[in-house]
């Protein structure tokens, strides 16, 4: 039975920044939360699913985006989350938080350490179910795959397949099976520390790559009474994507390796806009995907389109100096929220 899942679209704008208040900068957007908009300039409005202004906290940004991909891991879809926005934005602070502030302090909580704490949560309190999770880091440089669980083996080792069912596998990666909270939280800021950064005019730690923080949840599940019973097993993975910032190299002072490094960076972005973009395309479904245009598209494969579960978090400056990079964003994020998804 086919059935239809929008790619939800949430744009979140953090607060200007101190260097950019002293350098007297205002802000060029305007949040309209009770219409779901965004007004950039004098007259350009966005419409999304949700739009969340500077005063937005951490745990608002669960709820809304993250919460409902967590029920629907649980009965057996896959689940991704995205963060999308130019160099500066606030996208690993939305998916990861401040590890330095602990992982205990409810603020300062991203994404992942909020969804690692609810999926236990909810694993302890059900019953007739055994649960196998597993977590793997994995990180997209310059189109090559990296272990951030496993720094020492080589690109080379690691591959992309498809079973016989279509799913997505990781040859090569590292899954850890993980019992806790702690476990889970370890192995994130155990691979973060890997993640490639370097200093751009824009930021002094900006991300250079894409990452993939994967969660596996498998579930056997007990019906009927004892001696009789009838045993299901669920399996579902929860894709937590860190998207390397979109930008212009002008704007950012790249040159050289950087320059480089950009180029690889937007050509990923590219490719998945054109992929959902197909999906969302009649004439195209039934005939190509473009899945193959990159290597993060491809690992995503079994994640976007069907009837999994996807939410795209644009990540916004309200930054007058930044107005071109917010309004590209803006653009991206409008052009994926009008496509659907069909299995």
């Amino acid at each position: 039975m086919a059935t239809e899942e929008k790619v939800k679209v949430v744009t979140r704008v953090r607060p200007l920044l101190q260097r950019e208040t002293v350098k007297g900068c205002k802000s060029c957007v305007q949040v309209l939360p009770d219409r779901s908009q965004i007004l950039i300039g004098k007259d350009r409005r966005f419409t999304f699913d949700r739009v969340l202004g500077p005063a937005s906290d951490q745990a608002s940004v669960f709820k809304h985006c993250v919460e409902p991909l967590v029920d629907g891991v649980f009965q057996g879809y896959n689940a991704t989350v995205f963060a999308y926005g130019q160099t500066g934005s606030g996208k690993t602070f939305t998916i990861l938080g401040v590890a330095s502030a602990g992982w205990e302090d409810n603020n300062a909580q991203g994404i992942i350490p909020r969804a690692l704490g609810e999926i236990f949560k909810r694993v302890n309190e059900i019953v007739n179910v055994q649960f196998g999770i597993r977590v793997s880091y994995l990180e997209v440089y310059q189109e090559e795959l990296y272990d951030l669980l496993h720094i020492t083996k080589p690109s080379h080792d690691i591959h992309i397949r498809e079973n016989e069912n279509g799913n997505t596998i990781l040859v090569g990666i590292q899954e850890v099976v993980v019992q806790t909270v702690d476990d889970g939280l370890s192995l994130l800021e155990q691979g973060s520390a890997a993640r490639r950064t370097g200093t751009t005019k824009m930021n002094e730690r900006s991300s250079r790559s894409h990452t993939v923080f994967t969660l596996h949840l498998d579930q056997r599940v007990s019906h009927g009474s004892e001696g009789l019973d009838e045993v299901q097993y669920i399996s579902a993975k929860f894709h937590f994507v860190d998207l390397a910032g979109s930008e212009r190299a002008h704007r950012t002072g790249n040159e050289g390796e950087r320059f480089k490094e950009s180029v690889f960076i937007n050509g990923g972005l590219l490719a998945l806009g054109n992929v959902i973009s197909a999906l969302g395309d009649p004439k195209r479904k039934a005939t190509h995907i473009p899945y193959r245009q990159s290597r993060i598209t491809r690992i995503l494969k079994d994640s976007l389109g069907g009837n999994s579960k996807t939410v795209m978090l644009a990540c916004l400056s309200p930054s007058e100096d930044s107005f071109a990079e917010t309004l590209n964003s803006l653009k991206y994020a409008n052009r994926v929220s009008t496509h659907l998804q069909e299995d």
